[in-house]
């Protein structure tokens, strides 16, 4: 049955919202000083909103004229997305970590009229603006450069603009808003890539509707829930939330300031929070970490939660009844260990949601064992985001869940996940033939993922098409998979690289989380020295190539890790060797430290 979507575009939805909740609390943000929240009614939401669209409008933005933002999450981000779709425009997304060259060709591919950026420094990214097609420049933050070559203006000057506007048409916003259709585009986000020009995905109207309507019925979003967004705005993933919360009337509270994000759960005490799978790693690394290395006594009780966790949640996934001495002891567990976890990350949490990358089965065990379970999904950006996902009560573990609403999916002959309705993307900006080769004949879109469906329709991914690995004896291998072995089985993992593609073994670049390695310097002769000496230390070298041959046990004979490399930096975003959404670029890793692979393969080849 067809997915009843109640809108033709998100102006439509938001203006619905706002009509009839106006008065309820739609999206805070921290106080200048972080001791407390700032909220905005919807009614409050609007009135900025329809502001910053009339403004817009003044500068000549109209229908499907792209507007790129250029800035981390955070209030402003919300109010200038729906502030350009309510002008008619579409917002182009640009992550403020990206370069100069890339935002750059970024805003001249998507041939951008107005760039919103966060302060000088972001907009000072946009070179040789001479041969773009910018007329103006807004800035979130900071003054004005009179002799810049596109004029700038503060988002305060833009808003003042708007409300002159409106004064003399007051119902501007609303005629724009009939004007919208379904088939209209609301949104132009870049696929960051593992290779090559990022390629621009159009995406519509009508798909991010679908969005927000199917993602209702999934139990996951509530109107008297409370949101922590931190995730990038930039990325398809906080996109499809912005569109949920639209729909549901979901308080949010908004700060992308990653750094801040312990300090701030706190404070929030959310309900729903969702996350990339680096974050919940780095809470497990701390609490298994904290435990191993404090005195005796605790790491034996962790332990033992932990195994009486994992067991009751083993019963619940099986099906089976919990019997009443297991129940105890599970409440005996959650009192001494898990509710330390939950109160970690504010100690209200109904939903945890983990998204844009895969999410290690062992370490979502240890979540759903600390009755913190994490209802994992699937989606691509070239489909709006949000395709699968587990339901709450409704989890199975190791898999990415049921679709949403009447999406259709196909698994390929060669195991390839096909997508087909109504949130896939028009096409790749000005691409046409890279837009042919993603599609079938009868319209479905190849994901380049690899996964199966179960009877009940969850999906599990087992890795992306062209990431298995061959090795030299014709065995094909997915490094995703071991990957999120290892980081389950060593908690002081920051980062694992699998390579092996041709190689008559396979060998890891394993990279080591700071605040995780700490506990364990602190308590020997490695105390006090720099992470450089830490990482470079025979001592650690021995610890992982224990967690290394514990990993061995759990794998097939020719998926063994023969060699390994521990690396005297983590992955980074700026050096390229992870996207912002905090996925693996695999060539780009192997490029980089050609050296350290290079080594493990000289000499004497292991044998398979």
């Amino acid at each position: 049955m067809a997915l009843d979507v109640p809108y033709r575009s998100i102006p439509d939805m938001f203006l619905q919202r706002v009509a009839a909740t106006p008065d309820k609390n739609a999206f805070a943000h921290p106080t200048p000083d972080d001791s407390g929240m700032t909220w905005l009614s919807w009614s409050q939401v609007a009135q900025r909103t329809k502001a910053i669209a009339a403004g817009l409008y003044s500068l000549g933005i109209g229908n499907e004229d792209r507007v790129t933002i250029l800035s981390g999450t955070r209030i402003e981000w919300v109010l200038a997305d729906l502030g350009v779709m309510c002008a008619g425009g579409a917002t182009t997304t640009v992550y403020p970590t990206t370069e100069p060259e890339g935002a750059t060709y970024i805003v001249g591919d998507s041939g951008s009229k107005v760039l919103i950026a966060e302060n000088p420094d972001q907009a000072g990214k946009i070179t040789g603006t001479e041969s773009l097609t910018l007329t103006h420049v807004v800035l979130i933050d900071g003054v004005p450069d009179p002799a810049a070559a596109v004029p700038q203006l503060t988002l305060a000057d833009l808003e003042a603009r708007g409300a002159e506007v409106l004064a003399a048409e007051p119902g501007l916003v609303e005629r724009i808003a009939t004007s919208i259709e379904p088939e209209h585009l609301a949104t132009l986000i870049y696929t960051s890539g593992t290779t090559g020009r990022p390629k621009g995905v159009e995406l519509l109207h009508r798909g991010w509707c679908w969005e927000a309507v199917a993602q209702a019925d999934l139990n996951i979003m509530n109107p008297d829930d409370l949101q922590y967004l931190w995730l990038p705005l930039s990325h398809s993933f906080g996109k499809t939330l912005l569109c949920g919360i639209i729909h549901v009337g979901l308080p949010t509270f908004v700060d992308g300031r990653v750094d801040r994000l312990v300090d701030m759960l706190s404070l929030v005490r959310p309900t729903l929070m969702c996350a990339a799978p680096r974050i919940f790693e780095k809470v497990y690394n701390k609490a298994v970490t904290t435990a191993r290395d404090g005195a005796g006594a605790k790491a034996k009780i962790f332990g033992w939660a932990v195994d009486v966790g994992k067991r009751k949640v083993a019963l619940e996934q099986a099906g089976d009844p919990v019997p009443g001495g297991l129940k105890l002891r599970y409440a005996i567990a959650e009192k001494l260990v898990f509710s330390k976890l939950q109160a970690r990350l504010g100690g209200h949490i109904r939903v945890l949601v983990s998204g844009s990358a895969p999410l290690s089965k062992d370490i979502a065990e240890f979540f759903a064992a600390a009755n913190l379970p994490i209802c994992e999904g699937y989606g691509l950006t070239e489909a709006s985001a949000a395709n699968f996902v587990n339901r709450p009560g409704r989890i199975k573990i190791g898999t990415v869940g049921q679709a949403l609403g009447d999406l259709e999916c196909r698994i390929d002959a060669d195991g390839e996940i096909l997508l087909r309705g109504v949130p896939v993307m028009r096409g790749y900006h000005n691409l046409p033939a890279e837009t042919a080769e993603v599609f079938t004949d009868d319209g479905f879109f190849r994901t380049g993922d690899i996964g199966m469906v179960d009877d009940d329709g969850y999906l599990t991914v087992t890795d992306r098409k062209k990431d298995l690995v061959k090795t030299s004896g014709g065995k094909y291998i997915a490094p995703s998979h071991i990957e999120g072995l290892f980081k389950a089985t060593c908690p002081y993992t920051s980062q694992a690289v699998v390579i092996g593609q041709a190689r008559n073994y396979c060998t890891m670049l394993i990279t080591i989380d700071p605040d995780a390695i700490a506990g364990w310097a602190a308590g020997g002769s490695l105390a006090d020295k720099p992470y450089a000496d830490v990482v470079a230390s025979a001592e650690l070298h021995d610890l992982v190539e224990g967690y290394v041959d514990e990993l061995n046990g759990k794998l097939n004979r020719w998926e063994t890790i023969k060699k390994f490399t521990i690396l005297t930096r983590d992955l980074t975003i700026e050096d390229g060797e992870m996207t912002p959404s905090l996925k693996i670029k695999r060539r780009v890793v192997e490029d980089n430290f050609a050296a350290e692979i290079d080594r493990m393969y000289a000499g004497q080849l292991a044998e398979i």
